[in-house]
């Protein structure tokens, strides 16, 4: 129990009282082998169903995320969520930082169905995931710039941490630059 306990963050009795209450309502199996008890979700009980659902939630969102991304016009040559979101710490409240790469073809001033696009994209992921998110936009040229600069920085973060949602990896797409 003291593992289930550090990782729900409360005490050792606590965590006995609601797995106890969970294997009452069938949602959980318990069965000791002194000096540890094995707990496991029952795969046909609903209720452990929507449990596991939730823990997939972050890679249920980042599958949304990256299927929305389909209808950006024209493409990114990048397009990757990073921060919190994408290193599985965010919290409720949190915002989805998300680093769109222009397309190299892109020129400012020639890009209004580009900024549309990539505006829908932004809105619709809000909505799909219920957070709201946080777009980031760099032209491809700068890139190389901006992950070889010095110390750490949201840039290193984000080409180390991020996930790749449309186009290809951030390193990729600067050494093409």
């Amino acid at each position: 129990m003291r593992t289930v306990a550090q990782l729900a963050g409360v005490s050792a009795q606590q965590a006995s009282v609601v797995i106890g209450r969970l294997v009452e309502l069938g949602v959980v199996e318990r069965r000791d082998v002194p000096p540890a008890s094995l707990v496991r979700l029952v795969a046909d009980n609903l209720a452990a169903r929507a449990v596991a659902s939730v823990a997939n939630l972050r890679s249920a969102a980042l599958e949304r995320l990256s299927a929305l991304a389909a209808d950006i016009t024209p493409p990114p040559a990048s397009l990757v969520v990073f921060g919190s979101f994408a290193r599985g710490e965010a919290g409720p409240g949190s915002d989805v930082d998300v680093l769109a790469v222009r397309p190299p073809e892109l020129t400012y001033g020639a890009d209004g169905e580009w900024v549309d696009s990539l505006g829908r994209w932004g809105d619709q992921a809000t909505r799909a995931i219920g957070n709201p998110v946080n777009l980031v936009e760099v032209e491809i040229a700068e890139l190389p710039g901006l992950l070889s600069g010095p110390g750490p920085s949201v840039w290193h973060d984000a080409a180390r941490d991020g996930v790749v949602i449309a186009g290809a990896p951030l390193t990729a797409v600067a050494r093409a630059a």
